[in-house]
């Protein structure tokens, strides 16, 4: 049997190596659209393979075990009906060895594979290979068959790699894409550091059911199972219940990716498409109302502001309890969105926790200014709640979609009596590596921040204990770098939080003239 295993180089430098491979002919946020469904569907080949080694060790041969399997789709995960010529060849041959009319072949298999298995319609036979804009093939078969050529130098079975690896290198291609591509690419990614510390923090049992309603390429949802396995093994308990996992993301290639992601990982998730904010798909069966969750993670886009005051008040879930908080940014809107997703407690159910990943701006907007401002109005309502249980400002330059530091807030419904009426602050903005093209939160920084947060231990110039009373005579404003200050001569507050401050500041000046205009325009009528 042909085996065209490469053993000596990484998975990642040979997914990259793959990605290389047809530069040029895609924009680099493009290439996951053919690099990731062919990973997978290799993925999915070897696997198959390994399955009919086993069956063909029981039964004499891989010819009688491809009839086996063939009469009997429920011997395998996933069945293939890609067979080659001779049995004894590896099933990905059948793709490999396409040398007329490629694109048009992949796409082929591909859709017939995902005939044969529901649970990959509409993940892996969403491209098509064949593809052309204004008569030119967006792929050709050159640089196609080189993409599957080097697709073809790793295997990927059940012995050669681990599934969390895998999904390991999805992420380290994700990251390559949003150093290359920016802004585009990097929305649908969370750095591995900060996925770590929110799910670590939040520290999900197992059989908990966790959300994330912008899911993108549900990296924060499997870091959260990464995160329970850990803390099993450490306790030495086996034999546990997988957390299940929930998500809901807008862009139909993004959903497709954590589909795949999920599948190759083998976890327990459902993936739902759509528009969270103005339709989420999770609903409780019998009511219809909003389905609700033992963990909450997510990272919204920042600052949105396509969604109007209609979009609030004419919501049928009784989400935004906290009001509109300005047509500039919705991370409150989120925040609301999910807040109203955790579990209450009642009786022996616990109240839910959630991380959030926000611009540093939703911490301190519209406090200290004259008169009212809906932005701090809503985060005003959450802190009277005393649902905000920690905030944590991050180090500048870790996303890839800017170079503004971020901050994680931390919602608990179920705080303990020693935690009421105070939020814990943590600022850790110091903590960090330089790195090219952005910075990182080092493994020692990692556990750092987490055992504090856990522990909610108090640091000086790192992390305080602020009672309810102190943040409402600072005007509801919750931002760390407020109340912790990391060294002498840091004195004032990061440029790109007061500069992104000052653009929301002014775009409600305008929409308040534009009411204004509008007003006297009625008035002259």
């Amino acid at each position: 049997m042909d085996d065209p295993v490469t053993k000596d180089k990484s998975l990642e430098a040979w997914i990259w190596d793959a990605a290389c491979s047809i530069r040029g002919a895609k924009d680099a946020a493009k290439y996951k659209d053919y690099i990731l469904p062919l990973i997978f569907t290799k993925r999915l080949c070897d696997v198959f393979d390994d399955e009919v080694n086993r069956i063909a060790a029981e039964i004499g041969s891989r010819k009688k075990a491809f009839q086996l399997v063939k009469a009997d789709h429920k011997l395998v995960r996933f069945y293939l009906p890609l067979e080659p010529d001779d049995p004894e060849q590896l099933v990905w041959s059948v793709i490999r060895k396409l040398s007329d009319k490629i694109g048009e072949g992949v796409t082929t298999h591909m859709r017939a594979i995902a005939r044969e298995n529901s649970l990959l319609e509409g993940i892996i036979d969403r491209v098509d290979f064949n593809a052309t804009t204004h008569g030119q093939r967006d792929l050709d078969d050159d640089r196609l068959s080189n993409l599957i050529e080097a697709i073809s130098t790793k295997r990927l079975g059940l012995e050669d790699v681990e599934s969390d690896i895998i999904g390991k290198s999805y992420e380290y291609l994700i990251r390559q894409f949003a150093e290359n591509s920016g802004k585009s690419a990097g929305e649908i990614y969370t750095p591995g550091e900060v996925s770590e510390i929110m799910a670590r923090t939040l520290s999900p049992d197992p059989g908990m059911e966790i959300y994330d309603p912008t899911c993108g390429s549900g990296s924060l949802l499997i870091r959260c199972q990464l995160a329970m396995e850990a803390k099993m093994r450490a306790a030495k308990q086996t034999n546990i219940a997988p957390v299940k996992l929930f998500g809901q993301e807008y862009v139909p290639e993004t959903w497709a990716m954590a589909n795949m992601n999920m599948i190759i990982h083998d976890m327990e998730g459902k993936i739902e498409i759509g528009d969270t904010f103005k339709n989420p798909r999770f609903r409780n069966e019998k009511n219809g109302k909003l389905r609700t969750f033992d963990r909450v993670v997510a990272n919204p886009m920042w600052n949105q502001n396509w969604f109007a005051e209609a979009d609030y008040e004419n919501d049928e879930l009784d989400r935004f309890l906290a009001g509109f908080p300005g047509k500039s940014s919705a991370d409150w809107g989120w925040l609301q969105h999910i807040q109203a997703s955790l579990k209450s407690k009642s009786g022996t159910q616990q109240g839910g926790r959630a991380a959030v990943v926000l611009d540093t701006g939703a911490a301190s907007r519209g406090s200290g200014n004259e008169g009212t401002n809906k932005e701090k109005e809503a985060r005003k309502w959450f802190v009277d709640q005393d649902i905000i249980e920690s905030v944590l400002y991050l180090p500048e330059n870790l996303f890839y979609n800017t170079s503004a530091p971020g901050i994680v807030i931390f919602l608990n419904k179920d705080k303990p009596d020693s935690r009421l009426g105070k939020v814990f602050l943590v600022n850790a903005s110091q903590v960090f590596e330089k790195g090219d093209p952005k910075n990182f939160i080092p493994r020692d920084g990692i556990d750092r921040i987490v055992e504090t947060l856990t522990a909610w231990k108090e640091e000086e110039k790192f992390s305080r204990i602020v009672d309810l009373a102190e943040l409402r005579k600072n005007d509801y404003n919750i931002s760390p770098s407020r109340y912790i200050h990391t060294g002498d001569a840091e004195t004032y507050r990061p440029l790109a939080e007061i500069v992104e401050e000052l653009d929301v500041i002014e775009a409600e000046a305008k929409e308040a003239d534009r009411a204004l205009r509008t007003i006297l325009k009625q008035l002259e009528a």
